[in-house]
């Protein structure tokens, strides 16, 4: 998908001042789009993030009939009701993107058509037997590489069955696209986990008017009920706030302020860690958004000291363990992450990536565990030459550890960051005073 590197150099700053509003979040702007073409009616999406993840699932809907609409400002989506989708005249490509690949393959398992879904190779890299297994147990047919755990895959959709599926992980791709199926299946599609992961999908479902019901560990979706479309402003992301909010922390003499950062409790897990770490983060005018907690986050830079994560924290903060890594490469002490096996399988194996960035940048002593690191802080980093291996957030957090390097970091290539942060270094650069 990125066929060209595009490498970059950052420089140290001297404090990171001023305040942003970041890109929406791309999590919800994917599902807005999905449950969008699904209602009757049109729906209207501000604040939706253009990145090219969420360009992908829109081509997808666009290839299979459903009219949007996009002005630049505004998203509008022309539903087509529950049974208005159309047969694809070509594979459906899903670029980087693991949120529409998995979610796509539960909601095709419910269409009465034939449809093929692939991605870059990156993606087809990515497991999918964690989708694949329980949407066969419904009654979907579904091939593909490695006997249906790699893409491409081929899905023949019908008649599903709703089942009771007690998911091994905590994960919100493998749960929405039950859900998605579940909206086909007859009877309920039940789907506990071990720990809540995020609930995105969830909101969105009850405010789109599915029939759902919820519990501490769980979702129940009743199929055949119509969608409505809404109007929806999606709040920023906090996985894209969370570069920002570490950078503030670590560059001595910074503040900032963060506007309109989605501060959903499944999500919230890096402002806890960072906060338990020492740092000044405060959440201001917290609001409701489209069915969404929403606050402006006023963060100032912090002596961190290094803590244990792990967890039923670990889920909340998934996406923002690259950026927290940094955040403990220069803390105080020693910082421990375990029950972090899931960063094995992103974009990339992001723990060894994170390890070896950071030793080659200068960071103190770090060793790689099955399900984690350990992490010896150390006062500063030297810099050097790294790579993102391809990875966004690893492009991303690496620039944030250049803010507190003595010498410039050189990274390989930082094309990937489009997928979910287009317009990061000219942020980025904008609040670093150097």
């Amino acid at each position: 998908m990125h066929e060209q590197a595009q490498p970059i150099s950052v420089l140290p700053a001297r404090a990171v001042r001023g305040e942003l509003a970041i890109p929406g979040d791309k999590s919800i702007s994917h599902r807005s789009i999905m449950l969008g073409a699904l209602a009757q009616g049109t729906s209207r999406i501000t604040n939706f993030l253009r990145g090219e993840d969420n360009f992908s699932t829109m081509k997808a809907f666009r290839a299979m009939g459903v009219p949007i609409e996009d002005d630049g400002q505004t998203i509008i989506v022309h539903g087509v009701g529950l049974h208005g989708l159309k047969e694809p005249g070509d594979v459906l490509d899903c670029g980087n993107s693991g949120t529409t690949i998995r979610l796509m393959t539960g909601l095709l398992s419910g269409q009465s058509f034939f449809s093929v879904l692939t991605g870059d190779q990156y993606l087809r890299k990515r497991p999918m037997k964690r989708v694949v297994e329980p949407l066969a147990r419904m009654g979907a047919r579904i091939a593909g590489r490695g006997g249906g755990t790699l893409a491409p895959l081929a899905i023949t959709g019908g008649s599903l069955a709703g089942i009771d599926y007690q998911s091994p992980i905590a994960s919100a791709q493998v749960k929405s696209a039950l859900m998605l199926a579940g909206l086909y299946a007859s009877g309920e599609t039940r789907v506990t986990e071990p720990s809540l992961s995020r609930d995105h999908s969830e909101r969105m479902f009850t405010f789109f008017g599915a029939d759902l019901d919820r519990s501490s560990h769980g979702v129940t979706v009743r199929g055949g009920r119509e969608l409505q479309g809404q109007e929806i402003c999606v709040p920023g992301d906090i996985s894209s706030a969370a570069f920002f909010l570490v950078a503030a922390l670590i560059v001595t003499g910074s503040e900032l302020l963060i506007r309109n950062v989605g501060v959903n409790p499944t999500r919230t897990g890096v402002i806890d860690i960072l906060q338990a770490m020492g740092g000044d983060i405060t959440l201001q005018d917290q609001r409701e958004v489209s069915g969404e907690p929403v606050a402006d986050l006023l963060v100032r830079s912090s002596r961190l000291k290094g803590v244990e994560i792990g967890g039923d924290l670990v889920p909340r903060a998934i996406d923002e363990f690259p950026a927290i890594c940094v955040a403990a490469a220069v803390a105080e002490g020693i910082t421990v992450i375990r029950d972090a096996k899931e960063l094995r399988v992103k974009e990339t194996d992001r723990i060894a990536a994170m390890a070896r960035n950071l030793r080659v940048v200068g960071a103190g002593q770090i060793d790689e565990t099955e399900d984690g690191m350990v992490i010896h802080g150390v006062e500063s980093l030297t810099g050097g030459a790294v790579t993102s291996c391809g990875d966004h957030r690893i492009a991303m957090s690496l620039s944030v550890a250049a803010l507190v390097c003595k010498h410039k970091v050189e990274i390989d290539d930082v094309a990937c960051v489009a997928t979910s942060f287009p317009g990061f270094y000219e942020l980025l650069d904008r609040v670093s005073v150097r």
